[in-house]
């Protein structure tokens, strides 16, 4: 009897919790096992391995071949146990040098040639090994991936042989270490391209100082969809720890292929409004992020509003304030986070020209009413601010484009310097306020108090409503380097209560 042990990483959510490969060589006829809940991708495991070994002129073994992947009452899926099962046959057999095992966690899939494919989520396994202090070795398209980890000793190969002639110290794989991960800075759409559209495009700069939700109202094709591409663009550039955060979740989404060299770009994701709850929020038999947690430390934009199925709508409600997303299953619970910053968009009516100059709105009131009643009250409550976006008129369109609107960059020094003050203040952004941080940062003077007690009487607003609007007040005030909030700063945020009044749009 032969016994080979072996370290990889499963998943588990976006975490990548250790695994141990244990393989064992004991008499009897010729069969492998692979046992501690494994799903069919790998069970398949051991004829795409035993394909690999022949092909590369191994021996196989001639009695029964039992794998354990431990623990036990962890789910195992993918193909990523393929290469350290091979490696621990090679090992249980005496074929492969086991002393330098120990030091090495392996993750691969292998073809029936021998050669490694790339695996999804690479980059929670590659910060969980750097944790565990061991090497990593794994596919060649994975390595660029694995160096965003820095502090890391990442071995990439290409051919389960050239493993095997590292490990027999024959040899040595490449090094390619944390130092050589791209830095190459993000490139967003550019504010100046928007024609017209100021009060859109101030709203847009509030909602980016503070990290406010935003909902913009107006007509097709009046610059919606151009403004929300450009919230990314205005935010302060990610952290390391929020931009390795953020690429994690990207890692294990498996929806699109992860790109190493946009690890520092801020998420922007906007999925059709026929997406389900469970693609919005994330779910599955083996949950998976959604939509939300793909957008955590970037953003979220809804385009169509009331066209979402409703029930969609509502799961958005907990994560807009919590910063998380809770997925239960029988048998255990992932969490996933999600502090995302919301912009929708959505018509003023049924046909979308309510209001507008042409009067070619046919709309009902009734119409209007029920189009609009498709968003729930304590979904709006939650949507700091509510922005109309106009139709430009025939001059603004056809008018050659003036130099003086302003661009991201000149937009974004404005945005940082009031997320500076905000951070030295309160440690965090307006939007993210306690009830307790509202009353110490917010505070009114009588003029101040008069005005909101006016409007909560006349727009009869929720307490969540009120406490958003100091938010936004307080925003306002820090993008114009005022230490207090005074009436205009509060006149103004009011006015992005648009939905709130009851009138047409």
């Amino acid at each position: 009897m032969a016994l080979c042990i072996l370290y990889s990483r499963g998943r588990f959510g976006i975490e990548a919790p250790p695994v141990t490969v244990e393989v064992q060589l004991s008499g009897g006829l010729p069969a492998i096992s692979i046992v501690g809940l494994p799903e069919m991708a790998v069970r398949e495991s051991k004829d795409r391995v035993h394909g690999a070994l022949v092909n590369n002129k191994f021996q196989t073994p001639n009695g029964r071949v039992t794998i354990n992947l431990a623990p036990a009452d962890l789910p195992k899926e993918g193909g990523r146990f393929d290469l350290p099962i091979a490696l621990g046959i090679l090992g249980a057999s005496g074929q492969l040098q086991t002393e330098t095992l120990e030091r090495y966690e392996f993750i691969g899939e292998l073809a029936l040639s021998g050669e490694l494919r790339p695996v999804q989520g690479v980059l929670p396994i590659a910060l969980a090994t750097r944790a565990s202090g061991r090497a990593l070795i794994l596919p060649r398209a994975n390595a660029a991936e694995a160096a965003l980890v820095e502090g890391l000793e990442v071995r990439p190969a290409t051919h389960l042989r050239a493993v095997c002639a590292h490990l027999d110290g024959i040899e040595p794989l490449p090094l390619q270490s944390g130092s050589e991960r791209i830095q190459a800075q993000p490139v967003y759409p550019d504010l100046a391209d928007v024609r017209g559209q100021e009060h859109g495009k101030r709203g847009l700069e509030i909602a980016a100082a503070g990290r406010h939700s935003i909902l913009m109202i107006g007509p097709p094709g009046a610059g919606k969809s151009m403004l929300a591409m450009r919230l990314p663009g205005l935010l302060p550039p990610l952290s390391e720890s929020e931009a390795l955060e953020a690429a994690t979740i990207r890692s294990v989404g498996g929806r699109d292929p992860f790109d190493p060299s946009r690890w520092l770009e801020r998420p922007f994701r906007s999925p059709h409004h026929t997406a389900s709850a469970a693609a919005l929020v994330g779910g599955g038999t083996q949950p998976r992020p959604g939509e939300i947690s793909l957008a955590h430390h970037g953003v979220l934009f809804l385009d169509e509003l009331p066209e979402f199925d409703r029930r969609v709508l509502e799961v958005l409600r907990e994560p807009l304030e919590a910063g998380w997303i809770d997925i239960a299953r029988a048998a255990r619970q992932v969490r996933f986070p999600a502090r995302f910053q919301m912009v929708a968009a959505m018509n003023p009516c049924p046909c979308g020209y309510l209001g507008d100059s042409t009067g070619r709105c046919r709309c009902s009131p009734d119409q209007v009413a029920r189009y609009r009643r498709r968003l729930s009250g304590p979904l709006l409550d939650r949507i700091d601010l509510h922005v109309e976006v106009l139709r430009l008129d025939v001059e603004q369109l056809t008018r050659p484009a003036a130099r003086a609107t302003e661009t991201t960059a000149q937009v974004r020094a404005r945005v940082m310097a009031a997320h500076e003050r905000q951070l030295a203040r309160a440690g965090k952004s307006n939007a993210e306020l306690m009830p307790a941080e509202i009353e110490r940062d917010c505070a009114l003077d009588a003029a101040g108090r008069k005005l909101i007690e006016q409007a909560l009487t006349r727009l009869a607003l929720s307490a969540r409503a009120y406490h958003r609007i100091l938010k936004v007040a307080r925003t306002i005030a820090d993008l114009g380097g005022a230490e207090r909030i005074d009436t205009t700063h509060l006149s103004e945020a009011i006015g992005y209560r648009r939905l709130d009044r009851g009138v047409k749009v």
